[in-house]
């Protein structure tokens, strides 16, 4: 079974500069994991809407247009699908979309950004933590998680660029670092860093602006993170830096069902 996560950055962008239909047919998913799509389902081509082949879910900001937003794209019905994580200042972004299939749960994820001002930093923070009780209660009653998507943190200098210009600021601050400490104390593994342990210059985000992609002066912001219970299910990890249309590219993950 293959997952692929992408963060878009405009879903109806990378389906008009043709990144897309390119994606779809080389990637040969069996879940497609979408971040910041910007669009509700009515905004978006019928043959995206209703992916052939899959069955298709969404969530998008409930008060902004063309923000946020994430999608789901599933081969295999789900047995479940929700939306968030029960906090509603944080669903109404329409960050989190999930499906279960029998006891393994994916949810798709984009975390907020902490740029623009400290009361988005403290959001960020805020839903860190919210969502990382959200995904213990689910390992309490003994699902299997994966959660993919971008976290829109570093994780250690490895995983940047330019640690050192970067310390002061969001994306590699020590406290938003520190969270996914966290999540790997609480049982969850940072699946391609696990298998990858001390590869470096590997990155999922350039910036567009300063064409820091040609440099490859990058970050890996997206992530797949898995319970430790299922790393022996996991057959291959990798980064799809080959694939444009966006300012990240995709990742992928495969597990043996």
């Amino acid at each position: 079974m293959k997952f692929v996560s992408w963060n878009v950055n405009g879903l109806r962008a990378t389906v008009k500069n043709g990144a897309w239909d390119e994606f779809v047919r080389t990637t040969k998913a069996d879940v497609i994991c979408l971040q910041e799509t910007k669009a509700e389902p009515d905004q978006l081509p019928e043959n995206v809407r209703t992916l052939p082949g899959f069955h298709s879910y969404f969530s998008w900001s409930k008060g902004r247009k063309g923000y946020s937003g994430v999608a789901l794209y599933a081969k295999q019905e789900p047995d479940e699908v929700f939306r968030g994580v029960g906090v509603p200042k944080f669903d109404d972004e329409g960050r989190v979309i999930g499906a279960r299939w029998d006891k393994l749960v994916l949810l798709n994820v984009y975390f907020p950004n902490g740029g623009q001002g400290p009361h988005r930093l403290e959001y960020k923070l805020d839903f860190y933590d919210a969502f990382l009780e959200f995904i213990d209660a689910l390992k309490e009653k003994d699902f299997h998680i994966i959660f993919c998507g971008d976290v829109n943190t570093a994780h250690e200098e490895i995983d940047l660029a330019r640690p050192k210009e970067n310390e002061g600021n969001t994306g590699f601050l020590p406290e938003e670092r520190a969270w996914i400490d966290e999540v790997i104390n609480h049982g969850y593994v940072d699946a391609w860093r696990n298998f990858n342990p001390g590869k470096a210059n590997a990155y999922t985000y350039w910036d567009i602006k300063t064409h820091a992609r040609d440099r490859n002066v990058g970050w890996r912001l997206d992530y797949f993170f898995v319970s430790r219970s299922l790393l022996p299910n996991i057959t291959k990890v990798e980064i799809l830096s080959e694939i444009y249309g966006s300012d990240h590219c995709p990742i992928s993950l495969e597990i043996k069902e």
